[in-house]
């Protein structure tokens, strides 16, 4: 079996490019970037939902004609697939989050129940990757600290998502009454910031290679295994410091840029539901190592390759059926 190598470097610069789309969608519409919730909420019709997950989608449409490949999954069973997308599905919907919304805008913020939550689905998730992939798994070479030639262009169109929400706050800022009191300006840049903030986040997961199911499962087998992928901790040091400062010091009075909601839940109560959703949702993490948001954006690269098309489409949709279960 032949080496593979962790991409520490490059796992670092996805995270740090997760941090402007989630805070900006924080300042812009007061939402916490919870992908799970787009997707649950777009199967129910919810418009911004919708077009949180056209943006995830639209992201691993770009990566795709960029580097002509499609999206990797573990093993080739519809029928595993399936069953771990109605786990992720049913145990998000219980949970009310995921990696995104728990464990990346969750633990930023310090919340107990998301920390909680993190916790419980990391180790359902922890041991079925054990259970399930252990002995199948590549042994790791050294480590590799170049970008890949998929990561730069990545990088660089970050900048578009990016000065759209930057234009966005300053066009609000000097049009205030305008936007808070006309109801469709209002709803229209709120939907901008949305696509633009969820587009820049997909092409962060891409650079990260938290869209790679390999590098998910390599990481959940933890240290002291010579399969370990370090590469996810990476990502976790780029964002989590960085989003906790902005999210401490720079929350603009806690009123949405763009009008609307502060919608940062507070206090949330710590119960069965949450921690049975989020033990099952690891356990279908664990098993193909896809959560909502990779899923959406490899989702995104097999509709415009055409490589493991059904496989992604049937997890979607798994998923879908499992929240519409709950």
């Amino acid at each position: 079996m032949s080496l593979v190598h962790s991409t520490p470097l490059q796992s670092l610069l996805g995270g740090l490019g997760l941090v402007p789309p989630v805070h900006g969608l924080l300042i812009l519409n007061g939402d916490i970037f919870g992908i799970s919730g787009f997707l649950h909420g777009a199967a129910r019709g919810a418009i911004e939902s919708a077009l949180g997950v056209l943006g995830l989608i639209l992201g691993g449409l770009v990566a795709g004609a960029l580097d002509g490949t499609g999206p990797t999954t573990l093993d080739t069973s519809l029928t595993r697939i399936v069953i771990s997308g109605l786990l992720v599905g049913i145990g998000t919907k219980l949970a009310k989050g995921c990696t995104s919304g728990h464990m990346i805008c969750g633990i930023s913020r310090l919340s107990l129940r998301s920390l909680v939550a993190t916790a419980t689905f990391c180790i359902t998730g922890v041991s079925t990757a054990r259970f399930m992939h252990l002995k199948a798994l590549p042994p790791q070479g050294p480590m590799d600290w170049n970008l890949n030639s998929a990561a730069r262009p990545l990088i660089a169109l970050q900048v578009l998502p990016l000065a759209t929400e930057i234009a966005l706050y300053f066009y609000a800022y000097r049009n205030i009454v305008v936007v808070k009191q006309t109801r469709r300006s209002r709803s229209f840049l709120r939907s901008v910031a949305l696509i633009a903030s969820s587009f820049s986040f997909a092409l962060g997961l891409l650079v990260s290679n938290l869209t790679d199911p390999l590098k998910v499962v390599s990481f959940l087998v933890l240290p002291f295994h010579g399969s370990f992928d370090p590469s996810l901790a990476f990502l976790a040091l780029g964002a989590l410091p960085l989003m906790s400062i902005l999210y401490r010091y720079v929350r603009n009075r806690e009123q949405p840029q763009l009008g609307g909601t502060w919608s940062v839940p507070k206090n949330g109560i710590i119960d069965a539901r949450l921690l049975f959703g989020a033990a099952i949702f690891g356990v279908g993490w664990g098993m193909e190592g896809i959560c909502p948001g990779p899923g959406l954006v490899n989702f995104g690269k097999a509709l415009l390759t055409g490589r493991n098309l059904a496989h992604m489409a049937a997890w979607l949709g798994s998923v879908v059926a499992g929240g519409l279960l709950c």
